[in-house]
């Protein structure tokens, strides 16, 4: 858990660095240099060695202090981090990307360096931070590309402002419908990748460690994420684990929402701009992404195999074949 007086120093460090919105050397804002577990040939060995990453911030309408990674010029591509995730486990993403794009990942509040406050932990007010954020960089039209409940806070802006300012979407392996509702034949299930009936036992899984079974949460992610299967995942989550600590307080606020929201209308109705899908085979939200497919006009679904690292976290596993993917996607 982060240590409360840490996280203030932090967040005061970060509004006064930042109040005149210019961005800051990633090393200079950390405090220090980091050296990777892992020496992986075309990736950074350290920090240092990753040239123009900056970590800058900015204040939403209500008043939070959120940060934002970014590195690279050229064609903006915007990141929206799942649940509990931050820029810093992007970092192999943000590398290889920032050499065809100016690239940018979004902490959410709560989340990575951004300010803990007990109040807009609901995915629309995270949507509204999403368009305050891409407001404030003064961007008319980008890529978007949401991760797990990242996905969900891009569909929230979908919903509430369109798909004008957006060129190109991507989601990565997110339930529709993360609740399974009691009525639903299994066929809707799948299809919405339902994968829980109880969002309490849920979040108390998932902030708490409480003990439940796969009939009541779908534990494939916790599963696949402590399976450290991969040399580039041990490298961006010892990144990240080294500067930030989630507080599960501030957490599960959100999650509640997160779990209990339904997006089938936003996906059939909605989405009019080229989409990309990944998921795998190692992911039991595989038939919703299928489903999300089938209803979204010129989508492109991408599904890795087990030996692809085809799970929830397969950005970070395999970010070589994912950002080769991605690049193919965004530059046809």
């Amino acid at each position: 858990m982060r240590n409360i007086t840490f996280l203030a120093i932090c967040v005061l460090s970060f509004t006064l660095s930042f109040s005149n919105a210019t961005a800051a050397p990633a090393v200079e804002v950390l405090g220090k240099d980091y050296e990777f577990p892992n020496k992986i040939e075309g990736l950074p060995a350290k920090l240092s060695d990753f040239k123009g990453l900056e970590i800058n911030s900015f204040i939403t309408s209500d008043n939070v202090m959120l940060s934002y990674w970014e590195a690279g010029k050229g064609k903006p591509l915007v990141f929206i981090p799942g649940w509990s995730a931050n820029g810093a486990e992007y970092v192999n993403v943000l590398f290889l990307l920032s050499k065809h794009y100016h690239v940018y990942v979004l902490d959410p509040r709560n989340q990575g360096f951004s300010q803990r406050v007990d109040f807009g932990t609901r995915i629309s007010r995270f949507s509204m931070d999403l368009k305050e954020f891409t407001d404030h960089l003064g961007l008319k039209s980008a890529d978007y590309c949401g991760w797990s409940m990242g996905a969900a806070v891009l569909w929230g802006y979908i919903d509430l402002f369109g798909t004008k300012a957006i060129r190109k979407a991507v989601f990565v392996d997110e339930p529709i419908s993360i609740y399974s509702h009691a009525d639903w034949s299994e066929q809707e299930r799948l299809d919405a990748g339902g994968m829980t009936t109880s969002p309490e036992r849920m979040i108390a899984l998932f902030t708490a460690g409480v003990p439940t079974n796969s009939l009541i949460v779908d534990t494939k992610p916790l599963e696949r994420f402590m399976a450290k299967d991969s040399p580039y995942f041990v490298n961006s989550e010892s990144f990240a684990s080294e500067f930030i600590k989630n507080d599960p307080k501030f957490l599960a606020m959100v999650l509640f929402d997160h779990a209990t929201n339904d997006w089938r209308d936003v996906i059939r109705h909605k989405i009019n701009v080229p989409t990309a899908i990944f998921s795998g085979e190692y992911s039991n939200n595989l038939p919703s992404q299928r489903w999300m497919k089938s209803v979204i006009p010129d989508a492109t679904l991408y599904a890795y195999t087990k030996t692809e690292q085809g799970d929830h976290f397969l950005m970070f596993k395999n970010p070589i074949k994912f950002t080769s993917d991605l690049r193919t996607f965004l530059d046809r």
